[in-house]
């Protein structure tokens, strides 16, 4: 299997880091979705990160879909089997997909538009969805003894750790004066897990 887009995508980090707790064997090949467009066209035409490409020759995009096909190649899922711990998990794994989503935002309106063409109502609208989705996911995360569903990391800790540190990272301004220590916490255990060691934010 292929993995194709940068590790500083959230969207990519989180399938990289799920392999690697799969035990399943990838090659990385790092690829932008700007400043490499025609080589990452070559291989998938939609430009989209992260590009899965199967041992097949399969093309698969979307990080919540290709983590369903390698769960099922792993034979092995990293959500919690009891269905209301699932629902929870799924919760706080659509919380931490919604800050990646508004930090995202974000940086492509300061990134990729004028500034004379931004529109500052849009923008503190963002925020304010960020705000709250990083709110709701500190409360969410409290209980993590460290992790939310026992004593190994999850899709719920897996993503939430990365869209903390993407947001952290590229959004500084949206965390300062907030307090997440929850996040925070589960980041930093995170972070120095092995396999978050293996596949760095850059």
């Amino acid at each position: 299997m292929k993995l194709i887009g940068m590790l500083d995508s959230p969207y990519v980090r989180r399938v990289a880091i799920s392999l690697r707790l799969l035990g399943l064997d990838f090659e990385h090949q790092t690829l932008s979705v700007f400043s490499t467009f025609d080589a990452f066209a070559a291989i998938n035409p939609v430009v989209k990160a992260p590009t899965l490409v199967t041992d097949d020759g399969i093309v698969l995009m979307d990080s919540g879909l290709i983590l369903a096909h390698v769960e099922r190649l792993a034979g092995y899922s990293l959500s919690p089997a009891d269905p209301a711990a699932h629902a929870l998990s799924q919760r706080i794994i659509g919380l931490a997909l919604a800050v990646c989503e508004k930090a995202v935002q974000i940086v492509y309106e300061h990134n990729l538009r004028p500034e004379e063409k931004r529109h500052q109502v849009w923008l503190n609208r963002i925020h304010g969805q960020l705000a709250q989705a990083l709110h709701l996911l500190e409360q969410e995360v409290s209980r993590a003894q460290p992790w939310c569903f026992g004593d190994h990391p999850l899709q719920a800790d897996i993503t939430t750790a990365v869209a903390w540190r993407f947001t952290r990272e590229m959004v500084p301004e949206a965390v300062e004066g907030q307090a997440l220590p929850s996040l925070s916490r589960l980041s930093r255990i995170a972070e120095e897990s092995a396999a978050f060691l293996a596949l760095p934010f850059n």
